[in-house]
């Protein structure tokens, strides 16, 4: 598996996660049962931020929360910048990164 193949699954897979994390944190809370609140946060960092705030903005959930509003998007900008940290670090276009050979 090349690098590109990894980043990709890794990234498909926390995003696979995020939305399923949200989606039952939103089921759980109109229930009123216990919420999944710290994993969300570590999923969102770990690189399912985008997953995450577009799952939050099609079911509305925490939108009115600032935390997460300002909070994910920020995760999404440090992500794009540690994917501009790898290029000059390794010299490696981004695009190879992104989109293979």
């Amino acid at each position: 598996m090349s690098a590109p193949e990894g980043f990709w699954l890794f990234f498909a897979g926390i995003s696979l996660l995020a939305v399923v994390l949200t989606v039952c944190d939103k089921h759980r809370a109109v229930r009123h049962r216990y919420r999944i609140r710290k994993p969300l946060a570590w999923v969102a960092f770990a690189g399912g931020a985008a997953a995450m705030f577009l799952t939050m903005l099609i079911i509305r959930h925490k939108t009115r929360h600032v935390k997460f509003m300002l909070g994910l998007p920020v995760f999404m900008l440090l992500h794009a910048g540690a994917l501009l940290i790898l290029q000059w670090t390794f010299h490696l276009p981004v695009i190879l990164l992104l989109f293979g050979r």
